[in-house]
């Protein structure tokens, strides 16, 4: 008996990931293309749409579900990780992606942040980072720099900003990198790995709110500076930038410097490791900030922990084989109940 012909693969593009909603964010809006580079990893790694999930609190960024083809929350203010969470244990075939702001993530949503890396849930997590609160007109953020004139702190934000990356890593992130939105193929190449990795996939994204912050990151994305004011982390290799890589990082005792690789040999420099099993120097990298440093891009740290549903799960059959699948009613009627007469 012949076989009837095989079928051809669908080929998916950009475009079919794209709803039949109006984008709507403000022109010039770095979401734009985050949102583009998203569609392009979606499609080059053939996601089922039918069996793709992306959840959002509150935000300027937490109007991406819409524009995806695909299925999607949009939660409540810095609760989407309790929601992806939720969706997840529930759910585990499903590819759940969380997109979040800096406001969203870090303020309201700071405790249920925290706990969703520490739990490492097999969720993939974007935190658009402009260092302001965009959707409601410009005050200041948790990752507002020091002294920022907002129109919720005419005199200066009196606070020290937070760190993403450090605040991932300090929850044992299992996963932690960063991006730039204007730097395509680099956002694409971290993209593709967080979708690659097993647990939660923490991305932070530098992206520009041009009608409130505008050129909070023209350091990192103007070509005549950049080489010098940023570093991207390769697995093995040693920290080098600058024009020409005349530039390195070398470690002093327990402190970055940085120092002409003219002089000082690459053997020298601060080699990364994005899977040590030891945080320390992913962290001590999160440190780094411009104008002191040249700030890291990159994956700072990939490593292979047990996923948070994977034990739950575990817990479950573990549970009904030595007891049984069990009977709710009978739980409520047990023997720990009174009646208040």
């Amino acid at each position: 008996m012949s076989l009837p012909p095989t079928q051809p693969l669908t080929v998916l593009k950009p475009a079919d990931f794209a709803s039949d909603q109006e984008v709507r964010w403000c022109p010039g809006c770095g979401d734009y293309a985050i949102l583009a580079q998203m569609k392009k990893v979606c499609a080059k790694l053939g996601m089922d749409r039918s069996k793709t999930v992306f959840v959002s609190g509150i935000g300027c960024s937490s109007r991406f579900p819409y524009y995806m083809n695909t299925y999607g929350f949009h939660s409540i203010h810095g609760r989407a990780p309790t929601f992806a969470t939720g969706l997840k244990l529930a759910r585990p075939d499903l590819n759940v992606w969380m997109v979040t702001g800096d406001g969203d993530a870090l303020s309201i949503g700071g405790n249920h942040f925290m706990h969703l890396v520490r739990r490492n849930v097999d969720i993939k997590v974007l935190l658009f980072n402009n260092r302001i609160y965009g959707l409601t007109k410009g005050q200041y953020s948790p990752t507002s720099e020091h002294g920022k004139k907002t129109k919720s702190t005419p005199m200066g934000a009196p606070e020290y900003p937070i760190r993403p990356i450090s605040i991932a890593i300090g929850a044992e992130a299992s996963f932690a990198a960063r991006a730039i939105d204007v730097d395509m193929k680099h956002l694409e190449y971290v993209l593709e790995r967080a979708a690659a990795h097993k647990g939660t996939a923490f991305v932070e994204i530098y992206q520009n709110c041009n009608i409130f912050n505008d050129g909070a990151y023209d350091y990192a994305v103007d070509k005549s500076t950049r080489s010098d004011n940023v570093v991207y982390l390769e697995h093995g290799k040693p920290l080098i930038f600058g024009k020409e890589n005349s530039k390195g990082i070398r470690l002093h005792a327990l402190t970055p410097e940085v120092v002409d690789t003219k002089i000082v040999s690459a053997d020298d420099l601060l080699i990364h490791d994005e899977k040590a099993p030891e945080p320390s120097l992913a962290f001590l990298l999160s440190r780094m900030r411009y104008p002191d440093f040249p700030e890291p891009l990159g994956v700072f740290r990939a490593v292979d922990h047990e996923a948070y549903g994977d034990t739950v799960r575990q817990q479950n059959r573990d549970a009904i084989a030595g007891q049984g699948e069990g009977d709710l009613q009978s739980l409520l009627n047990g023997e720990e109940t009174w009646s208040v007469s």
